[in-house]
């Protein structure tokens, strides 16, 4: 196993993300713990130490399980990660309620790595207000000891990323962002990550294998691969990326079956950054990977012609991710923090538009597929 240092310890570079464990029947809220169970046993005897968690997996038991299957072993023998879960606005008077229990259904009396979970746009005015006393109350939890680090993850834009840093950034230890290959351009990683870099605050990563959408290539990118290293599997192609990124200290991956972990932790049995060339090429795919997204520049000549005032190139690039993604979460959440009125569907499709469109996007089109497709 690979290992990474951190302050004054040796992290693991691969952690056992808990947000996919093995479920019964198809029931994210039923998880198959004998299955999840032996999975951390196997990583535990291959040398994973940092294992990630947090109040809202699996509907509330990703850390109950994770609790049990950690707990026969000492405690200093693992590093636990959780989330205070500020995705849902209704949790930001409850940050010492629900630290308490997830001690309680974790087990422990310390969290070792404990992050401000889900930072967005949704969010970010909650997270800062002080009449919540989140961050005194996290603050004083690692005065006492009963958080080791303190960090934050983030799935809003560099500017929500920017604003939260410039409130409490010298003060967080490391953040958790989605990156990958295909987010490097298209989520704009690479300049969160120098913004990060900035703030002297290493890189935590998530979706590695975008919900296991890297896991598996078309023919053609396939073999491209494997020309340059044939004994290198695909999915391993996202970790090497990775590992080449020298900001990125730890990297998470959700398995949710144990051939899914043994080929990972195969993988990171060994540090093999990818060459200049590799790189060129693999970055080159990614960008093949998202022909289909529209070629919007963000100019805003559109918005001065839109007789609603609607923020054109942020809908536009909510809808490259909904469209490429094929759903998820990103775009409704990000939606939540504008008003109903400002959203795709206020689009009265008088094309105005598309008139100054330097790309000649149809963009009336694009707004209508979008409501759509957020109406399910």
């Amino acid at each position: 196993m690979v290992y990474k240092d951190f302050q004054d310890i040796k992290l693991s570079a691969l952690g056992m993300g808990a947000m996919r464990l093995p479920v019964v029947d198809g029931d994210d809220a039923k998880i198959d713990e004998a299955a999840a169970e032996a999975m951390v046993d196997y990583a535990m005897e291959h040398g994973v130490n940092y294992y990630d968690t947090a109040w809202g997996y699996h509907d509330g038991n990703s850390e109950l399980v994770m609790g049990r299957a950690l707990h026969k072993y000492p405690r200093e023998q693992f590093y636990l990660a959780t989330k205070f879960p500020g995705y849902d606005l209704s949790n930001m008077p409850k940050v010492k309620e629900i630290f308490e229990k997830q001690l309680e259904k974790c087990q422990v009396e310390y969290f070792d790595f404990y992050l401000f979970h889900n930072v967005c746009e949704m969010n970010i005015d909650a997270y800062l207000d002080e009449k919540y006393g989140i961050f005194d109350y996290l603050m004083e939890q690692k005065k006492n000891g009963r958080i080791r680090h303190l960090g934050f993850s983030a799935h809003g834009n560099y500017d929500v990323m920017k604003r939260f840093l410039d409130a409490y950034g010298e003060h967080m230890e490391f953040c958790q962002i989605q990156l990958n290959y295909v987010d490097w351009s298209f989520q704009n990683a690479k300049e969160k990550v120098e913004l990060l870099k900035e703030y002297n605050i290493p890189v935590w990563v998530m979706e590695p294998l975008r919900g296991g959408k890297l896991a598996t290539l078309p023919e053609q990118e396939t073999k491209a691969l494997k020309a340059m290293r044939p004994d290198e599997e695909i999915p391993a192609w996202a970790f090497r990326f990775l590992q080449s990124i020298p900001e990125v200290t730890m990297i998470l991956s959700g398995m949710s079956n144990a051939e899914q972990m043994k080929a990972n932790i195969e993988t990171f049995e060994t540090d093999k950054p990818l060459t200049d060339t590799e790189m060129k090429n693999l970055l080159a795919i990614a960008d093949g990977m998202l022909n289909g997204t529209l070629p919007c520049t963000a100019c805003h000549y559109c918005t001065s012609h839109c007789p609603k005032g609607l923020d054109i190139p942020m809908l536009l690039n909510l809808y490259n991710e909904h469209s490429f993604t094929g759903g998820g979460f990103i775009a409704p959440m990000a939606l939540s923090a504008v008003p109903q009125d400002k959203w795709p569907s206020a689009c009265i499709g008088c094309r105005s538009c598309e008139k100054v469109c330097p790309q000649q996007i149809k963009i009336s089109e694009a707004m209508a597929d979008f409501t759509r497709r957020l109406n399910g």
